[in-house]
């Protein structure tokens, strides 16, 4: 007793292949239903691009942020150097004395530098979040706001000092002579001070962004199943309103619908509004 042959497949048959696949020689022909094939390098090239193009357009704002700051950094410099109380000296024959031995200008200095770098900071988050509201803020006008008044503080600090009294007391002290007076150079005592502007703007970058940032809707809530916006959002368990499961009938105002007997609710029998009458077509 022999076995019939298997009869082939209409459709290999109409593709030009044979009912084997598996089958070895020219018979044996691609599947029509297989999706096209895929170049791997192409979506290698397109992976390894993909990380780099979300990278350059937060490096672009991260590095604006940062010569911003520099920028404002140069004013930060004129205003230390210029506000900044100075310390009197005075040349007594070969020694130079404090004009005001209890005096606070040190301190004072320090003091300056901190307020100025304050309003520094409070300055440059405000810009750089109404700069990058739109595009949601990130990681890139963070990192900027930090990294660029740090770098900033550093540059006011060392252009202060120089566009100061100057720092040579024994030239100054010859070039004013016995009994003459003349400031000292301006420094920072308290290092601390560089801090300043980068704290403050972190704290307002985060207080705006916590008030005014861009924000995501929220998601429906559980009980309303997938949101849609065609449908009205159904009410929770218990609640008047459109319920999953089943047409909701309006009753009067103010009734609700668990406060119903059964006399009142819609039989099965009889066709309710929603539905039209059985054995008819609309």
């Amino acid at each position: 007793m022999t076995v019939p042959n298997t009869p082939p497949d209409p459709l290999r048959a109409a593709a030009g292949t044979d009912a084997d696949a598996t089958a070895p020689g020219p018979a044996a022909g691609r599947d029509p239903y297989a999706p096209p094939p895929v170049d791997q390098a192409v979506v290698r090239a397109a992976d390894r691009r993909a990380p780099l193009e979300r990278l350059l357009p937060e490096l672009k704002v991260g590095a604006v942020t940062v010569l911003a700051c520099l920028a404002l950094g140069l004013l930060m410099a004129v205003l230390w150097a210029w506000l900044a109380p100075k310390v009197p000296l005075v040349v007594d024959g070969n020694k130079i004395l404090y004009g005001d031995p209890e005096g606070e200008q040190r301190a004072g200095a320090d003091s300056v530098f901190v307020l100025i770098g304050l309003g520094m900071g409070i300055v440059t988050a405000l810009g750089a979040f109404l700069f990058t509201r739109r595009r949601g803020g990130g990681i890139a006008v963070a990192t900027g706001l930090a990294v660029g008044g740090l770098l900033a503080s550093v540059g006011a600090w060392g252009l202060g000092r120089r566009l100061g009294p100057a720092s040579d007391l024994v030239a100054e002290a010859r070039r004013v002579g016995n009994g003459g007076h003349f400031d000292a150079d301006i420094d920072l005592g308290a290092y601390g001070a560089l801090l300043a502007w980068p704290m403050a703007a972190m704290v307002v970058l985060l207080a705006l962004s916590a008030a005014f940032g861009k924000r995501e809707e929220d998601p429906p809530p559980y009980w309303a199943g997938p949101y849609d916006p065609q449908r009205p959002v159904a009410g929770p368990p218990g609640a008047a309103g459109p319920l999953p499961g089943g047409p909701f009938h309006p009753g009067p105002a103010g009734e609700h619908p668990g406060d119903r007997t059964p006399q009142d609710q819609p039989s099965q029998d009889q066709p309710s509004q929603d539905q039209p009458p059985q054995g008819r077509t609309p």
